[in-house]
């Protein structure tokens, strides 16, 4: 987020820093600036221990959740909740940190840095910080391909759920999902035109209601069909392996407390809140359907009745999406719209704004050909791999484990030895090292079924034909 301009404008002129830690700001504004600046010269921070847990909470409560009754019948009963608990335990672990590199050298008093690249580059540099990139990057191209696989299943769920209704349980119902992901994309190119979309607080607010709506649908749906006696045919050892866990960190919080003790703290709440919701919904659900259980149970017609209500919770899933898509993809937007910037100053194509006057009073709208044609490109891009390979399940396995070990384990883990300096070889060490390879066979074994399913599927794949 850019500063103020009020009370900066002189740092600027002088080519000084406008970062307190690095110097830059004239005495006479310092008292001003201590009201409405940070130390690092940025607007004040307002967030606490409760917006972090909001923002973890939002992050990692999404569809995934819909597809741990089918992770459960992999694995059994045996394996599988213990799954979820040590990785959740794992993912808290390696979370504070991760809380603890938002400051360098020193935790609590040393220089802010803004992002996870940021953090790496501070901590272990090199070839380090560019692999973190791209894992980063990498991911967010994925979660935007997986989400329009997600949106296009759940309306085509809404028209099939009410084909079932009027048809019987039993009728064929073949929709074709292309259209649905048309019209994703469709909604995708115009909403990628606004500007900092993502900083818009309703959108946050939006996601965490439809998220947490659907995935209590679910969690209800699969609670009374318990309680009602239609529990599936489970087992001990279960039917492959599949785990999908995320981390999100935000440049948010109010300087005091320190920052790493908030974000400690909101690390707890926040993975224990999503722990505890991710066990009832992949336990119930297992307990519900069982070894067949579907690989998202709102869209696998786990439940056809009350249609309503499924088709409602189907409904709060892709209105999910459809803001979700833009808070993952914005940062894309933005790593290459900067890039081209630097790369390529005077070029007008690429730096010149047109102002165009909105109707009624509403502003003036700033209009970029570059911005326009790589957004869309993007988005047509996305869609066009999510129409080729539309398999939810695998997909959806996949981003978890080439996300997972990079970007939850083995970039906290290094960060915390260089931070702490851990002597090497020492048993701190040796256990540290061994978590992160222990993680990465997990994450390689993961990927492989994921990679092994998705071949599967496309040799019974017919593109672009009604399923």
């Amino acid at each position: 987020m850019a500063p103020p301009n009020n009370n900066n404008n002189n740092i600027n002129n002088n080519n000084n820093t406008m970062f307190i830690e690095q110097g830059g700001l004239p005495s006479n504004t310092l008292q001003i600036s201590n009201k409405i600046l940070d130390d690092d010269g940025r607007p004040k921070r307002t967030g606490t221990v409760l917006t972090a847990s909001a923002h973890i909470i939002t992050a990692v409560i999404g569809s995934g959740v819909l597809s741990l009754a089918w992770a459960i019948a992999q694995l059994g009963w045996a394996i599988g909740p213990a799954v979820l608990v040590t990785f959740s335990f794992i993912t808290y672990m390696t979370s504070i940190m991760l809380a603890d590199g938002y400051r360098s050298p020193d935790p609590v008093t040393g220089k802010r840095n803004y992002s996870y690249m940021d953090v790496v580059r501070s901590h272990l540099g090199g070839k380090k910080t560019q692999l973190c990139g791209i894992a980063q990057y990498v991911n967010l191209v994925g979660v935007s391909i997986g989400y329009t696989i997600t949106a296009s299943i759940s309306m085509v769920a809404v028209k099939r759920s009410n084909c079932f209704h009027r048809e019987g349980h039993h009728a064929k119902c073949y929709t074709s999902n292309l259209g649905y992901m048309i019209a994703f994309a469709c909604m995708e190119i115009v909403l990628s035109q606004i500007q900092d979309f993502h900083e818009l607080s309703w959108l946050s607010i939006l996601a965490a209601i439809m998220s947490f709506a659907y995935s209590t649908i679910g969690l209800a749906l699969s609670l009374a069909k318990v309680a009602g006696g239609g529990m599936g045919k489970t087992s001990l050892t279960g039917v492959p392996v599949g785990a999908n866990l995320t981390s999100m960190d935000k440049d948010t919080l109010k300087s005091t407390p320190a920052e790493n003790k908030q974000m400690k703290k909101a690390s707890l709440v926040g993975v224990s809140v999503t722990s505890i919701f991710y066990i009832l919904c992949g336990c119930l659900g297992y307990a519900a359907f069982g070894n067949d259980a579907p690989g998202n149970f709102l869209t696998g017609f786990g439940f056809y009745d009350p249609f309503w209500l499924v088709d409602l919770a189907n409904i709060f899933i892709a209105v999910h999406l459809v803001g979700a898509y833009q808070v993952f993809t914005q940062p894309v937007f933005s790593f290459v719209e900067a890039h081209a910037k630097n790369r390529w100053p005077d070029n007008k194509f690429i730096n010149r704004e047109h102002p165009v006057v909105i109707p009624f009073g509403s502003g003036v709208y700033y209009f970029n050909w570059f911005r326009l044609i790589w957004r869309t490109l993007y988005v047509i891009l996305t869609a066009l791999f999510a129409m080729v390979f539309p398999f939810f399940n695998d997909f959806l396995g996949l981003l978890g484990a080439l996300s997972f070990w990079p970007l939850t384990v083995f970039f906290p883990v290094e960060l915390h030895i260089a931070q702490a300096k851990v002597p090497k070889y020492s048993p701190k060490w040796i256990a540290l090292k061994l978590l992160s390879y222990v993680c990465l066979v997990v994450s390689l074994i993961a990927a492989a079924g994921s990679i092994q399913g998705l071949i599967v599927d496309v040799k019974k794949y017919q593109p672009f034909k009604a399923s």
